[in-house]
């Protein structure tokens, strides 16, 4: 197995070198600016929290209105009136998530939607330790009354254009790894919202070969737009 230590021993002169050179030539593309929260739309009130790394914080998008909390917000706005709040950054793992909620005053929320997880890949974080960090995080949301909290899967990080081979297999088959542990704990009102690889075209990537662009923020928001509406 690719994610076995005695592999990753065994390929570590090669993994290291590309990582390395993966981190030192890639494009950096910067948070979209906007809004972070707001109060918008019609119908019953409905407090939304969108929280994560990069990929929640709409790398790859131009605008926050591009991006995956911009989406999603315009998309519910049509049924509810949406409090929503963004808490995103570039780089966050799932321990630096939970280390900054804690120092959050987060409010109510009835609908929380997390992006972690591609950060833990690549510091090789356990998938027990992953488990157990996002057990606290969803533990953290239903103590603050959230009715729903929608996990993302994990992406295909093997289809990045960015990350060169054996380097995109290992992290790949990683992510994988992680994704099971999302799987595994998708038990109501814990639900994981699987990548859809269906809709994957590396051509659909932002510029940098490794975060979405606009077109799967889009499709990403719509699919968490219908599964949170048939839960409401």
């Amino acid at each position: 197995m690719l994610t076995s230590l005695p592999v990753r021993l065994a390929l570590s002169p090669v993994l290291l070198p590309q990582a390395l050179a993966v981190r030192w030539h890639a494009l950096a593309l910067p948070e979209p600016s906007g809004p972070r929260q707001g109060v918008t739309g019609q119908g019953p009130a409905l407090r939304l929290l969108v929280l994560g790394d990069s990929s929640a914080a709409g790398v790859g998008a131009g605008a926050q209105d591009q991006a995956l909390a911009g989406r999603l917000v315009a998309d519910l706005a049509r049924d509810f009136t949406v409090h929503w709040r963004l808490e995103a950054q570039t780089g966050l793992t799932s321990a630096q998530m939970l280390e900054r909620l804690l120092q959050r005053d987060l409010g109510p929320v009835d609908v929380a939607v997390t992006a972690l997880g591609v950060n833990d890949v690549t510091h090789q974080v356990s998938p027990r330790r992953f488990r157990d960090l996002q057990r606290a995080i969803a533990a953290l949301l239903l103590r603050q009354g959230a009715q729903q909290v929608w996990r993302s899967g994990l992406p295909p990080m093997e289809r990045f254009p960015l990350l060169p081979r054996p380097l995109r297999n290992v992290l790949g088959a990683q992510a994988r790894k992680l994704d099971r542990v999302l799987e595994a704990e998708s038990i109501a009102p814990l639900y994981r919202l699987p990548f859809d690889t269906a809709h994957l075209d590396p051509a659909m990537l932002a510029r940098d070969g490794f975060h979405p662009g606009p077109a799967i923020y889009a499709e990403w928001a719509r699919q968490l737009a219908r599964e949170i509406r048939l839960r409401v």
